[in-house]
């Protein structure tokens, strides 16, 4: 593991604490408008009081910490699986030995013992089901097998293992007659995307930044420059330059809806 790595890795985890330390902050801010209400709740008919307003803001601005949180904890497991040993060629994935088997058990048996975060985390990924998201998957061209990032649909999560099974929905072209494929994926391997019927669920990328998105008229995700956030355009849409789309000389800008814009993984290396 590389210097920059292991830099990489301690950045994310302060990021992660200082959410965590602001997600506190606004709980007990919503804690003491709770008892204000309760206390008091015929404040509320007073003209002029925004006791509900602030309260609702402080709910949103919570809502956006943790969809935050999600987001930093994601990238962090993404940059930490990139940099853990692979198991070699062929080795089946769900065999595991006695020993892989207890600690499965022990786990499992730890589940209540789970920071509200990982709970959190576990409930988001359970609610995922029926929704398209953004899959990393490997797939075999010309004898060789690439890392892509696909749009694909969840129809399970196993609490248990951890993991995801998908469906990419778009049918494929290879030998074994182009059907719809589905995976089995760990959440590292997943990123949801934005709530289309709300854009301030998004992140705001700012101009400059990296981002994986959606390459209009496919389901694959590439690679992006942001050009122009959607908030700063005032519309749902950014307005990108992907890597390698060279048209006569120049990288076109093409635009993306924000609800198919997501974070560059770190590590990435389509």
């Amino acid at each position: 593991m590389s210097s920059p790595d292991i830099a990489g890795i301690l950045d994310k985890s302060k990021e992660l604490d200082q959410l965590r330390k602001e997600q506190e902050e606004v709980l007990t801010e919503i804690n003491k408008m709770h008892k204000k209400l309760q206390a008091t709740p015929e404040v509320v008919e007073k003209p002029g009081d925004n006791a509900l307003a602030k309260l609702k803001a402080l709910y949103v601005h919570a809502k956006e910490l943790s969809e935050k949180e999600m987001n930093v904890s994601n990238l962090l497991l993404s940059q930490l699986d990139a940099l853990l040993p692979s198991g070699p060629p062929g080795q089946p994935r769900r065999r595991m030995g006695n020993e892989q088997k207890r600690k499965r058990m022990k786990n499992d048996s730890d589940i209540s013992r789970m920071s509200p975060s990982v709970r959190s985390q576990l409930e988001l990924f359970a609610s995922l089901k029926g929704e398209q998201v953004a899959a990393r998957v490997m797939v075999t061209q010309e004898d060789a097998e690439k890392e892509e990032w696909l749009v694909v649909k969840v129809l399970h999560f196993d609490k248990e293992t951890r993991e995801l099974e998908v469906l990419d929905e778009e049918p494929g072209d290879d030998e074994e007659g182009g059907g719809q494929r589905k995976y089995k994926l760990p959440m590292t391997a997943i990123i949801p995307f934005p709530k289309r019927t709300d854009p301030s669920s998004a992140q705001d990328f700012p101009t400059g930044r990296h981002v994986l998105a959606v390459y209009p008229g496919t389901t694959a995700l590439y690679k992006a420059t942001v050009v122009n956030g959607h908030r700063k355009r005032k519309t749902d849409e950014y307005l990108l330059e992907f890597d390698d789309d060279e048209e006569d000389g120049a990288l076109p800008q093409r635009v993306v809806p924000f609800h198919k814009v997501v974070a560059l993984p770190d590590g990435h290396r389509q």
